[in-house]
């Protein structure tokens, strides 16, 4: 194209320099003049226009190249965000479930064919249990519990805060944040001193402000999760809280303590023969290792946690000083009288229910009914 401009405007010179060297204006000749010189302006600004585009062109190209390269860019760390968040969620993910005390529901029959494969007496036994809990009793889901010491009071307190159920009715007649102060002040209970807090075997003078912080922490979080009316809102902060090992601990460190508060309570009723005292506290006490709460504390409440779990007289206290009944499944005594059993055996008929499940009275896990 700018050869052809060029030529148009050489030929355009050539017969303009003719006409002038003729010396002839006649009105013809005056007419060319004029479309030579209107040709002439046309192919300059032709020219212009062309030289113009030129740049513009280099621009745009420019412009292109620099918007595809930050395009390019932008999807390489778009990429590079999605692949660490990605890594990020999985990462909390794993240390959620890690740290979760109570894993998700899952299917009853389908936990059983994986924990008991196998053609012994025993495996087959309990595949044939987790069938009838299944087709009778109508247990389609399972959540495990961790097995640690803590795992009785793990399963009644998540089953008991996961349900809405509020503070029972003892509780609600008292400020239970002053009971180790009334202990120690009113009662003369020095020898609580000698309390354990799982596998801190002693604390000392310490011991009071302890147990303080626990019953607040169990305190306000459940008057904060009891309060909470949707199920789902309600299960999401049951996970949070027995997710936090600080605040779960110290969530049993209080029932303890409330446990052993009742058990000095019952104690100094039956010395003194005041009021009717239930028929648990009968069985505890007659134990050679329970006989008075300073040996009961010693002997069945500072192992738990550490070296003990629950036993069934203990049990029966859990479940009086929650107000519940706690209806469990005990796999290991089907086929007897003793394979569902309520503790307490004496209960209210306003009490709310709980149900759990344990394979050797020492690991409980949380059946899911589904009618």
């Amino acid at each position: 194209m700018q050869r052809r401009l060029d030529k148009v405007a050489s030929k355009s010179r050539q017969q303009f320099a003719e006409f002038e060297r003729s010396g002839k204006a006649n009105p013809s000749s005056k007419k060319s003049v004029g479309r030579i010189e209107e040709q002439s302006w046309t192919a300059a600004v032709i020219r212009s226009l062309h030289l113009v585009w030129q740049a513009v062109k280099g621009l745009l190209i420019l412009g292109m190249s620099f918007l595809i390269a930050a395009l390019w860019y932008c999807r390489r760390l778009y990429t590079y965000l999605a692949q660490l968040l990605k890594w990020w969620s999985r990462y909390l993910q794993k240390k959620f479930i890690k740290n979760l005390s109570v894993l998700a529901e899952v299917d009853l029959l389908g936990y059983c064919a994986r924990e008991w494969k196998g053609e012994t007496k025993q495996a087959i036994q309990m595949r044939k249990v987790y069938e009838e809990l299944f087709w009778r009793h109508h247990i389609r889901y399972i959540r495990q519990v961790r097995g640690d010491n803590y795992c009785a009071l793990r399963a009644v307190l998540f089953r008991v805060f996961s349900q809405g159920i509020s503070f029972p009715s003892w509780m609600k007649e008292r400020d239970i944040l002053k009971l180790p102060e009334k202990l120690l002040y009113s009662q003369g209970c020095n020898w609580i001193q000698q309390y354990s807090f799982g596998p801190e075997r002693y604390t000392g003078s310490n011991v009071f402000g302890k147990l303080r912080k626990c019953i607040e922490t169990l305190k306000a979080n459940w008057t904060e999760i009891s309060g909470v009316k949707d199920k789902d809102e309600r299960g999401n902060k049951c996970n949070i809280l027995f997710s936090d090992e600080s605040k779960e601990y110290k969530l049993y460190e209080a029932i303890k303590f409330i446990m052993l508060y009742q058990v000095i309570e019952a104690y100094e009723q039956m010395k003194n023969g005041q009021g009717h005292v239930p028929r648990l506290f009968s069985l505890l006490f007659a134990r050679d290792t329970s006989s008075d709460p300073l040996s009961f504390m010693m002997n069945h409440l500072n192992p738990l946690g550490d070296t003990g779990g629950l036993q069934q007289v203990e049990m029966f206290l859990l479940g009086y000083l929650l107000e519940v009944k706690i209806r469990v499944y005990r796999l290991c005594k089907f086929n007897t009288e003793e394979f569902q059993v309520n503790y307490p055996e004496e209960y209210h008929r306003e009490w709310h229910e709980i149900y759990l499940l344990t394979e050797d009275d020492h690991h409980y896990h949380i059946p899911i009914i589904s009618i």
